[in-house]
């Protein structure tokens, strides 16, 4: 009966986060939603920013602190650890429907776009941004991330094995393609309201910062197998070497051309 509930548990807090993703993705293009980024202001500008960035700061707050190991260990001590990853996903969910229900449009446009290919283009570009997204979920297993995998090997009395350190597809050329998706997804709009650019720079913000916590992780996880990794392939912008990587390079190529004269 525990097994089941369980499972239960975990596919009703994924459907939970698929319903809000999804209804995120309009949220921030202002397509197919009742309410949006851009819904027409009711409460003064300074009010309105006060709430927006309140709300940014809890999801923020959130995703950070219960994703850190040693909150981990504290909270299985409560939760059962078969489903304190859907429990981690359920909470970013509340989170972000609390956002979408009381987040305060601000009015007035930064730029606009009047081309309608353009338009086009940068809408489409958005969408592109999501599908990375998804993309990259499902190429580090995207049931795990979001718990089905662990409350499936519970029910099935199968031992929980972590996954193991790859780098599938994008992950070759960028470290953290999924939050390069986010990006691209925020800032890729016709239409620049004050509250998507409001939005797009405090997201931002937290993205660079998430990156500097999970690869601190990840480092005490998987060691030099991790270090080398950031040393091949640029943090968040696909191409780009890291300096560390140009370093090496530099410094290899000076010794070969000293042994070449010498």
């Amino acid at each position: 009966m525990k097994k089941a509930l369980f499972l239960l548990y975990g596919v009703v807090a994924y459907i939970i986060f698929l319903v809000t993703f999804l209804y995120a993705i309009g949220f921030v293009s202002s397509l197919l939603v009742p309410k949006h980024i851009d819904s027409i202001p009711d409460i003064p500008l300074g009010n309105a920013l006060l709430i927006n960035a309140g709300l940014l700061t809890l999801f923020a707050l959130q995703h950070s602190i219960m994703a850190r190991p040693a909150f981990k260990k504290w909270w299985t001590m409560f939760v059962p650890e078969p489903i304190e990853r859907s429990t981690y996903v359920l909470f970013a969910s509340v989170c972000l429907i609390v956002l979408f229900y009381y987040w305060q449009p601000l009015g007035g446009v930064v730029w606009g776009v009047e081309s309608p290919a353009l338009r086009l283009a940068l809408q489409t570009l958005s969408m592109f941004g999501f599908s990375i997204v998804l993309v990259s979920t499902f190429l580090i297993n995207h049931f795990d991330l979001f718990g089905l995998r662990q409350v499936w090997f519970y029910a099935t009395g199968r031992t929980y094995e972590p996954l193991p350190f790859r780098t599938p597809l994008f992950y070759k050329y960028v470290r953290h393609p999924l939050y390069f998706g986010f990006l691209i997804a925020f800032w890729a709009t016709p239409t620049m309201t004050v509250a998507h650019l409001f939005f797009a720079i405090m997201t931002t913000g937290y993205i660079l910062t998430a990156i500097q916590l999970e690869e601190n992780d990840l480092v005490k996880i998987f060691g030099k197998r991790y270090r080398e990794y950031k040393q091949s392939a640029p943090m968040i912008i696909p191409f780009l070497r890291s300096k560390q990587k140009r370093a090496d390079l530099d410094y290899e190529g000076e010794t070969t051309t000293r042994k070449v004269n010498s």
